[in-house]
C-alpha cells in the first residue's frame, strides 16, 4: 500500500509557520533541540554513547528516557554506529534504533533527524496532522520522509541557520508541527 500525503497548510504559510514554531516554544524547548542536534552531531562523529542518545530522546520524549536505561551501553553503541552509517538505508536504521527499549518509530525518527538532519524528519502525530494521514511503521516513514524531501527541495522553505539542524527538512519539520498546533488550538 502507497500512502497518499496532502498538505494541510498553504505551501506559502510553511516558512512563516517554521519561524512561529521557534517564538512560540520556550526556552526550556528551545535548550533541549539544541542539546538534541548537538548529540546527533557527536553520533555522527563516533561518539554512540547513552548520554548522545539521552539527549535526543529528552527532546522527543521526555517520558520515554526513564526507559532508555534497560538497554546496555554495548547495545546502545551498535545500535547508534547502525543507525549512524552512513551506508545505512532508512529501514536498517529504524529497525536498529526500535530495538532498544523506549524507542518507537516517532523517537527513531527523532533520533535519525538529529543525527543527520539533511537526510531525515520527524515523524510524530502533529506532523502527520499536517499532511492528513495517522498510520505509523518502517515503509510508512520512508514514504513520508520522501514527501518531505520533495517538499523540501523544492525550495518553499529555506534553513533556519541560526537554529538547531539548519536545513530545510527541519524547517519543513517545525513548520507541519507548527500547524497542527495552532489549528488544534
Amino acid at each position: 500500500m502507497v500512502a497518499y500525503f496532502q498538505l494541510q497548510p498553504a505551501e506559502s504559510e510553511l516558512q512563516q509557520l517554521a519561524e512561529q514554531y521557534w517564538q512560540k516554544s520556550g526556552e526550556k524547548e528551545h535548550e533541549l533541540e539544541k542539546a538534541a542536534f548537538e548529540a546527533g552531531k557527536a553520533i555522527r562523529s563516533g561518539d554512540y554513547s547513552l548520554a548522545n542518545l539521552e539527549a535526543i530522546v529528552r527532546w522527543k520524549s521526555e517520558r520515554a528516557v526513564q526507559y532508555l536505561i534497560g538497554n546496555s551501553d554495548e547495545r546502545v553503541r551498535h545500535v547508534l554506529a547502525v543507525a549512524a552509517a552512513p551506508e545505512s538505508a532508512t529501514e536498517a536504521a529504524v529497525k536498529a534504533l526500535l530495538e532498544l527499549h523506549g524507542v518507537d518509530i516517532s523517537v527513531a525518527s527523532a533520533i535519525l533527524a538529529a543525527i543527520y538532519p539533511e537526510r531525515y524528519t520527524v515523524l510524530d502525530y502533529r506532523v502527520l496532522e499536517a499532511v492528513g494521514y495517522a498510520r505509523h511503521d518502517v515503509h510508512f516513514y520512508e514514504e513520508y520522509l520522501a514527501f518531505c524531501k520533495r517538499l523540501a527541495d523544492s525550495n518553499i522553505v529555506k534553513p533556519q541557520s541560526e537554529l538547531p539542524g539548519p536545513t530545510p527538512l527541519r524547517t519543513l519539520d517545525r513548520a507541519l508541527w507548527e500547524w497542527s498546533r495552532s489549528h488544534g488550538e
